[in-house]
């Protein structure tokens, strides 16, 4: 009998039936031996072949910038403190002020820790003294996720005004490039009543769509003419608020991509802007898309948590207006 056009597994069959004095009458057909191992060789083969091999891209890997620990990956700067505060062994001058900041990773007021906050670990900042704290990194084209809740302590010299911090983006430079403490940056505004409102941290500038209102303010409105804010117009107000009451954890979220950026509050898309960007030297427009991430300190006290960045290629199109 040929067995050429069989295969392997029909063959093997064959081959141990045979050895056991299989009777090979007792098959009803060849025929039906033959189609059914042609039916089956592929199956059988254990070769793969090119039509069965495809490559599926990686998917983006979300890191965790706050490892509930400690503050390993991050880092500090605190400008000059204000004279309520008693820091031991700072000079002031005759009027009582401190003559220097506190300056990068001193922090005698511990004025950033980790604590446990509603039985999860979360990032306090105290708020009593102007500072920063910094990824040691810088990132460029994500998704940025995190979760706030204000505290209940104020300092001077905010202790009568409504409770601020903010989350800035793309940082450069050095730190105390504006108002002694900040880096240069885009800011998204994390402020009671004003969460996702932006600001040009120093000289940054980009475009927003928005409106000049009756209160002489500036807010986004998705569709509107473009503006540019920058220095000069660094200020403008978010669209409807989103946040959820004091005392409660809100979910901020930055999609940042190629110069563009969008801000979520507790997942509604509230500023939208557009190519990010800053003088040179010689006055050449310098893109910014990329640089570290800063949690201010300013005069409140506030809870970070769950900080996840993921990789995007760009912003889904569901966020943009």
């Amino acid at each position: 009998m040929h067995y050429l056009s069989l295969s392997p597994c029909v063959l093997f069959f064959i081959n141990n039936q045979q050895k056991n004095h299989f009777d090979m009458k007792t098959f009803r057909s060849i025929p039906f031996v033959l189609v059914t191992g042609l039916f089956f060789s592929t199956a059988c083969d254990p070769k793969p072949t090119a039509q069965t091999t495809s490559t599926v891209p990686d998917a983006p890997v979300t890191q965790s910038l706050f490892n509930g620990k400690d503050l390993s990956g991050w880092y500090t700067y605190q400008r000059r403190p204000e004279p309520g505060s008693d820091v031991p062994g700072m000079a002031r001058d005759e009027e009582g002020n401190y003559t220097q900041p506190i300056g990068n990773n001193n922090d005698p007021l511990q004025v950033f820790t980790v604590v446990v906050e509603d039985d999860s670990p979360a990032i306090r900042i105290s708020g009593e003294v102007f500072g920063i704290l910094v990824t040691e990194q810088e990132y460029e084209n994500y998704h940025l996720k995190l979760q706030f809740k204000w505290g209940q302590k104020k300092y001077a010299p905010r202790e009568n005004d409504i409770r601020d911090s903010g989350i800035l983006y793309h940082s450069i430079g050095k730190e105390g490039a504006w108002g002694d403490v900040w880096m240069k940056s885009l800011e998204c505004q994390v402020q009671e009543g004003d969460c996702g409102d932006y600001i040009s941290v120093d000289t940054v500038m980009v475009d927003i769509p928005a409106l000049y209102n009756d209160q002489k303010r500036y807010n986004y409105q998705a569709g509107a003419e473009k503006m540019t804010f920058s220095h000069e117009r660094s200020y403008c107000d978010h669209g409807a608020d989103h946040e959820n009451p004091t005392g409660e954890w809100n979910t901020m979220e930055i999609y940042t991509a190629n110069g563009n950026s969008v801000h979520l509050v507790n997942g509604v898309v509230n500023m939208a802007t557009f190519n990010s960007r800053y003088p040179g030297p010689d006055g050449t427009e310098i893109p910014l898309v990329r640089g570290k991430i800063q949690l201010q300190s300013e005069g409140a006290e506030i809870f970070y948590r769950n900080i996840e960045l993921t990789p995007i290629q760009e912003i889904p199109a569901e966020w943009m207006p």
